[in-house]
């Protein structure tokens, strides 16, 4: 068998935690892990490393891979050009399985928000799938529900045969589903033969078909042509219009963590029913869910209120109203704001930096340099730098020539010098640094050596 996890989500409902730059498959939201890693450890109980495959945007390439990396050495990554929803997804990590078999492999695909509370009984679930999609179905995995949810996609079933899909009803029409008890929720997980899948896409949507059948798949898959994919979702361009699909009950405590609500319900509790993350006072609140990332937050008296706080932006609404996050999100990206964009700190594969202050024509930097860690050779045609060593042993590559600095030291780099800053020490390192130019954009960097693949 093989793997297929999709990775390329912008966890719009999880903002401010989430980002378009960093969204909530790389979070570590109620473990150690992040919901990726997760994930990826989940299918890595039955299926070899090497049979997993992640696809996600290319701006999120280097994240992906740091920490699958973290994991195993096999971990393999397909890096999307531009985000074209699960379709065109779907049909090239299949297309890479075809061109790096011999077999008509079964191929699982999952999302990378994936929890589930069983291990044991979600593996003995794909193992009764397999059966079906072996004899050449397409099959679905249905969760019954709860409540009746609008966020969710819905599958109607008799005898394991799909009658119908929809996607995200009304209030009305979701409470009609859920009390008529003929109806599941779609956990977006989904198991094939690629022969199958193949067929099914050629009937149903041939403009991805014709597209694929002619690419050479690799892990860096061209914008030229994918950028003539449509933008659609698998249900959409196939599972609504196919009537080989059947749906097996997923039964081992799935939800999909896609809003705040979710992350409460999956969030050990105190007495009160509460979750509270981080730096948080509390006097008489019940069920609610507060996140703090850097600053006190108190509360008094909330009751199913969700509060989370991070660097740059704080939301606070009713737990039932964490649906309705997407639409903020949406709104921020319409007015170019970039706390949907990015936080203040991003994480790089070499460690991270936080943007600690910002103007016209400035911008000021910690940077956290891992042991054993080094960014790329790079420069910069608008601006120049400055940096100070905080702590730690910095090696800085400048125009060729090495310099090694210990705390309190600096050095400056100007304008279109080539410069990598190293940390082959055993104590991590932190510097500021303080950017001066017309442009202070992350777009500003060209690189001329990288050992994360990104030149």
């Amino acid at each position: 068998m093989f793997g297929v996890i999709l990775a390329g989500g912008s966890g719009s409902r999880l903002w401010p935690l989430s980002r378009e730059l960093y969204p909530k498959q790389l979070l570590n939201l109620y473990s150690k892990e992040s919901l990726l890693q997760s994930t990826f450890e989940r299918l890595n109980k039955f299926i070899p490393a090497n049979n997993i495959i992640s696809i996600t945007n290319t701006k999120h390439l280097s994240n992906v891979k740091m920490q699958l990396g973290q994991l195993s050495e096999n971990s393999i990554v397909l890096s999307e050009p531009i985000s074209k929803n699960t379709a065109p997804a779907i049909a090239i990590s299949v297309k890479y399985i075809i061109e790096n078999s011999d077999n008509d492999e079964t191929v699982l695909v999952v999302p990378s928000d994936l929890f589930i509370d069983n291990n044991e009984l979600f593996e003995q679930t794909i193992k009764k799938a397999q059966e079906y999609a072996d004899k050449g179905h397409i099959v679905t995995f249905g969760v019954k529900p709860t409540y009746p949810e609008t966020g969710f996609g819905y599958i109607k079933s008799e005898n394991n045969r799909v009658i119908q899909f929809t996607e995200k009803p009304d209030k009305t029409t979701a409470k009609t589903y859920f009390e008529s008890g003929n109806y599941f929720w779609n956990s977006g997980i989904f198991m094939f033969k690629t022969s199958t899948i193949i067929q099914e896409l050629e009937k149903y949507c041939p403009e991805i078909s014709a597209i694929v059948k002619n690419l050479k798949c690799s892990d860096v898959i061209p914008f030229t042509e994918f950028d003539r994919m449509p933008n659609i979702s698998i249900d959409y361009a196939l599972l609504e219009k196919s009537n080989n699909i059947v749906m097996i009950e997923l039964d081992s405590g799935w939800k999909d963590l896609g809003s705040w609500q979710s992350i409460y319900e999956v969030s050990p509790k105190d007495n009160c029913g509460n979750v509270f993350v981080g730096h948080v006072l509390d006097k008489d609140s019940k069920n609610s869910f507060v996140y703090s990332s850097s600053k006190l937050v108190a509360t008094i008296g909330l009751e199913d209120t969700v509060v989370i706080e991070t660097e740059d932006a704080i939301l606070a609404c009713k737990k039932d109203k964490t649906q309705e996050v997407k639409q903020i999100y949406e709104t921020l990206k319409q007015q170019h704001d970039d706390t949907q964009l990015v936080h203040k700190t991003v994480y790089r594969p070499w460690g991270f930096y936080t943007v600690i202050a910002a103007g016209k024509g400035f911008q000021t930097k910690i940077i956290h340099v891992n042991t054993g860690q080094k960014l790329s050779v790079q420069s910069h045609n608008h601006r120049s730098e400055h940096w100070v060593v905080l702590s730690g042993m910095a090696k800085v590559v400048l125009e060729g020539q090495d310099h090694i600095l210990s705390p309190g030291h600096s050095i400056d780099i100007e304008v279109k010098a080539i410069h990598s800053l190293q940390n082959p020490f055993d104590e991590d390192l932190e510097i500021i640094e303080i950017q001066k130019g017309d442009i202070l954009s992350e777009d500003d960097i060209i690189r001329y050596e990288d050992m994360y693949g990104r030149v």
